[in-house]
């Protein structure tokens, strides 16, 4: 890396400090939670809180990425990541939606962490922008998420 290159270099973005924040938060929320119902209840509403917060499309999208999810997968159980709505299994991450507001994007994602078993062959996507949920998109998701918790 040239001097130029690494002065340039500024490190995380605002958007990025902020997520880092917000999973501080969740782990210590989750501590202080006592019993595994209590803590799946207030998880499950924790998701429903920041799906709400999200801008129109946004939430709109990560509704029906929720409502996809928790059907076609009831194993896995909503989280928040930082500062996301996730779906995890045996705590940890599978899958996560990120709205286009969360980093300023042009798309939301539909990301899949390595618990997800979409294996195919030595290389396969693990993450999917989401410009609108439409019944094609939800019957994919579904497909997905079914497939990743095998």
């Amino acid at each position: 890396m040239s001097s130029a290159e690494s002065s340039a270099y500024e490190g995380f973005t605002a958007e990025e400090r902020a997520a880092m924040k917000e999973h501080a938060r969740e782990l210590k929320a989750a501590a202080r939670r006592t019993s595994q119902a209590d803590k799946a209840a207030q998880a499950e509403r924790d998701v429903l809180a920041k799906i709400a917060e999200m801008q129109d499309s946004d939430r709109v999208m990560a509704e029906r990425v929720h409502t996809v999810v928790t059907t076609c997968a009831p194993a896995l159980a909503p989280k928040l990541w930082y500062g996301m709505p996730a779906y995890a299994l045996d705590g940890k991450v599978v899958c996560f939606f990120q709205s286009a507001g969360k980093f300023k994007a042009r798309y939301a994602t539909l990301g899949f962490n390595d618990p997800a078993k979409l294996d195919e062959g030595a290389m396969w996507a693990t993450a999917f922008a989401l410009t609108e949920v439409t019944p094609e998109v939800e019957a994919r998701i579904a497909e997905l998420v079914k497939r990743a918790v095998g």
